[in-house]
């Protein structure tokens, strides 16, 4: 996490410098929008953090150790869709209304998010669907709020409901394993689905966080700051194939339990986090709020270590992470039954397996800095996952992407990228489908979705071009080239071209 996830960065501290009148990109308002904007109040001390909007927005951003409170926004800052602290808001500082809230302890974000995405050719049909969301983000500074005494002290409760809409593109043209929009799945048809609520309390300077309550894992762990700058899914709200495993399910699925970060220095960190394992296809039911759901007897452990370096007199950020998972629940073997033949001619029930992982390797490095922020500059990036391929469909993937921002033709603000997605489904899963091919039976489908036809992998390119409009307000086209549609060669190649606007309120 957003994010949320992130975006390219602000260019310059001359861009938060300028007016209210005018956008860091020049951009002249006119004098009734000013009136209703109103005057920006400019924050006071270290720059401070804006998460990423859904999800690649080019908000400024500043290193982890100096962000508050610590947890929302490091390692990287959770794939939000607003940002905390209210510092971006097209309609400015609402009135004054932010900072009377702001002052109390009280940091709300409103955001809305939309994104029209066709197949312009090849899947299993063209056509076009819009999907998106709607939400808000509320942090509370209780130390602010109450004043209660000193163990108050960097204690946080963090908030956030989406509510979502739309059909899934990537379903309607034949494609059950990937996402090509960004927003979309796991909302449910509800009007506020709780993606996160939990309590964090640091220590020490940060040193030490403590995070309690209900808590997508892939905010945390296996996150980065440039992935939701993409619009796959396989990318954005944690990585494939982790994020579809059960004991890992990544954004906007939360889950109870509890993460313990240490930082010792500015530029490591190790994190720990333990969580409650939900059985059934949605985590706190398709609303997100039924926590107490049957069936949580068992647990998933995530582990995680970084080395944020920064190199050389212009700061040139990296980001370097190793990180595991361990759920101890049981799993269905995808090939074998509980004599070790294939399950899928046999009739018998399949093997359980005791206990699922997944491994990753995840690294970014600026090569070229354009201006102030972590992301701002020429960024070369990627991820290597690896879950077991008896119980998960995709055993592995790996991605590679390059990043700048629009500096080099006098748009700092703007946003480019390109990247390269490429998983491959596992043996045993494609074991069972050639046997239930060659007895006419149906093929058997796993955590990545029911086939059209025999497996094998499927590759992703990516480019998007991400224009920086005003202060809160964004606009996305997005190109994307899908080979092996599904994992197969039963329909043409797919080119999906996409336009998403993002607006902070």
């Amino acid at each position: 996490m957003a994010l949320s996830g992130g975006p390219a960065r602000a260019a310059s501290s001359t861009a938060t410098d300028s007016s209210a009148a005018q956008t860091s990109q020049g951009l002249q308002l006119p004098l009734w929008l000013r009136n209703i904007l109103g005057e920006k109040t400019q924050p006071s001390g270290p720059p401070q953090v804006s998460n990423p909007t859904p999800y690649a927005e080019t908000q400024p951003t500043t290193p982890s150790y100096e962000a508050i409170p610590s947890f929302l926004n490091a390692p990287y800052g959770p794939p939000s869709f607003g940002p905390p602290f209210g510092t971006t808001h097209m309609l400015g500082d609402w009135g004054g209304i932010q900072p009377w809230l702001q002052k109390r302890g009280l940091y709300f974000a409103f955001d809305v998010y939309e994104d029209i995405a066709g197949n312009v050719a090849g899947g299993k049909k063209q056509d076009y669907t819009a999907a998106g969301q709607v939400g808000s983000t509320l942090d509370v500074d209780w130390d602010k709020l109450l004043h209660p005494g000193a163990w108050a002290r960097d204690l946080w409760l963090h908030l956030l409901v989406v509510n979502g809409n739309g059909r899934n593109l990537s379903r309607i043209y034949g494609d059950n394993d990937n996402q090509v929009q960004q927003i979309y799945g796991s909302r449910g048809n509800v009007v506020a689905h709780l993606v996160w609520a939990y309590f964090e309390k640091a220590w020490l300077d940060h040193k030490v966080d403590l995070s309690v309550g209900w808590i997508p894992t892939g905010v945390f762990f296996q996150n980065s700051p440039w992935v939701c700058n993409f619009m796959n899914v396989w990318l954005c709200g944690a990585e494939s194939p982790t994020k579809y495993l059960t004991g890992a399910r990544g954004w906007p699925s939360g889950n109870i339990g509890t993460i313990l970060r240490l930082m010792p220095v500015k530029q490591m960190y190790v994190m720990g986090g333990l969580f409650a394992v939900s059985p059934h296809p949605y985590n706190g039911g398709i609303s997100g709020w039924s926590w107490g759901q049957d069936g949580l007897g068992k647990l998933s452990t995530q582990v995680e270590i970084g080395w944020l370096p920064a190199f050389g007199r212009d700061h040139l950020v990296g980001h370097y992470k190793l990180g595991g998972m361990y759920d101890n629940s049981r799993y269905n073997d995808l090939y074998e039954d509980i004599n070790g033949n294939p399950w899928v001619i046999s009739g018998l029930s399949p093997r359980k397996q005791s206990g699922q992982a997944s491994v990753w390797v995840i690294a970014d490095q600026m090569l070229i800095r354009r201006g102030a922020g972590e992301l701002n500059g020429l960024v070369l990036g990627g991820y290597y996952a690896y879950a077991s391929g008896q119980t998960s469909q995709i055993n592995h993937t790996l991605v590679a992407v390059l990043m700048d921002t629009g500096a080099l033709w006098h748009r700092p603000l703007d946003s480019v990228g390109i990247a390269f997605l490429w998983s491959n489904f596992s043996r045993s899963a494609i074991a069972s489908q050639e046997l239930a091919a060659s007895h006419g039976l149906a093929l058997p489908g796993a955590n990545f979705g029911v086939p059209y036809g025999i497996q094998g992998h499927e590759t992703i390119y990516e480019a998007y071009y991400g224009f920086h409009v005003l202060e809160g307000l964004s606009i996305k086209p997005d190109f994307q080239y899908v080979n092996h549609v599904g994992g197969t060669t039963v329909f043409k190649d797919a080119v999906v071209l996409s336009t998403a606007v993002n607006i902070a309120f």
